[in-house]
Order: structure tokens, then C-alpha cells, then sequence
């Protein structure tokens, strides 16, 4: 079998083709109108509202941050960064002649971060808000601000219920006696 010889436009060409396929396999900024919500994020929207500045403290802890707004009341701010692994992969520049065909480099970074922005009218929660990079690699809106929410989200229900602690209805099997 006699050797294939490799000319220099076609080894250029296989390497712009090459980079130019990669280029179709980039995620776009804004993903919002492609990747559906969280459901816990999304729940928490609803079923945090009506929630006392103590209750929040409760499940939430304390804020990172405050900010009065006037008549629009208080927003208190949640940050949470999350910094996961990331696989970082660079591609040496091939060049033909004295022009560079190939090169560059290819990041796939699961980390972001989330503020979870919540207003307080009158002592109460009014609304629930999310901003930063939080749309995991995982495709969910908002997923990156469940740590800060979900707490709340299930002291809410069990507040509503009349039971302030919503440890006891995981609990309630240990209170009754056994036979």
C-alpha cells in the first residue's frame, strides 16, 4: 500500500471545516425561552409569599445583603456561588505555511451563581426574584438558587398547615407510641 500525500490546502481545509463545525456547538447567553424552570424555584415564587421577616430568617438564615427601596419596602439578598469542577480543553494552533488554521480553546463550566432577591412589604414577603448565571449545565432555569429557597419552600407548606416546625411532620411516627 503506497502512502496518501497530504497537500497543504487540504490539510487547511480540514482544519476550517473542522473549527467551523465547533462553532455550531455553542450555547447561547440566554437560554431562558429553551430551558424550563426549576420546579422548586418556581414553587418557591408562590408559596414563600406571605412569609414574616422571621420566618424568613428561619429558613433562609440571614440575608448576604439588604436594600430599603422606599414605599416598595425592603429587598433582601441571597447569594450563593457555586464553584463545581470544569473541564478546560485547549487545542494547539496548526498552521499552514505562514497562516494558523486551528487553535483555541474549549471551556465546559458547570459552576455559576445565584442571588435570590426577596421584597418585604410590611413585614412580609411580596415577592420572590432570581438573577446571575444560574441555569445549570443540567438545563433547568434557576436551579443554581434551590439551596437558598428550598428550606423555605417546604416551611411555608408546613406553616400554612399550622405546624411551625416543620420538622414534626417527619418526626410525627416518633411521637406516638408504639405497641
Amino acid at each position: 500500500m503506497r502512502p496518501v500525500p497530504r497537500s497543504p490546502t487540504l490539510v487547511a481545509i480540514f482544519f476550517m471545516l473542522t473549527s467551523l463545525s465547533a462553532v455550531g456547538c455553542t450555547v447561547p447567553d440566554d437560554t431562558s425561552r429553551i430551558v424550563p424552570p426549576d420546579q422548586t424555584t418556581a414553587a418557591a415564587r408562590k408559596e414563600m409569599v406571605g412569609l414574616t421577616e422571621a420566618d424568613l430568617r428561619m429558613c433562609a438564615g440571614f440575608p448576604t445583603a439588604t436594600a430599603d427601596v422606599g414605599k416598595a419596602g425592603q429587598i433582601w439578598t441571597y447569594e450563593h456561588a457555586a464553584q463545581r469542577g470544569n473541564l478546560n480543553v485547549a487545542v494547539p494552533t496548526v498552521s499552514v505555511a505562514a497562516i494558523p488554521v486551528a487553535g483555541g480553546s474549549v471551556n465546559v463550566a458547570s459552576g455559576g451563581y445565584c442571588n435570590t432577591q426577596i421584597r418585604i412589604e410590611s413585614g412580609h414577603v411580596v415577592e420572590v426574584a432570581y438573577a446571575g448565571d444560574n441555569t445549570t449545565t443540567t438545563g433547568h432555569l434557576d436551579r443554581l438558587c434551590v439551596s437558598t429557597v428550598d428550606g423555605c419552600v417546604d416551611y411555608a407548606r408546613h406553616h400554612r398547615a399550622g405546624d411551625t416546625d416543620p420538622r414534626h411532620a417527619a418526626n410525627e411516627s416518633l411521637d406516638t407510641p408504639q405497641r
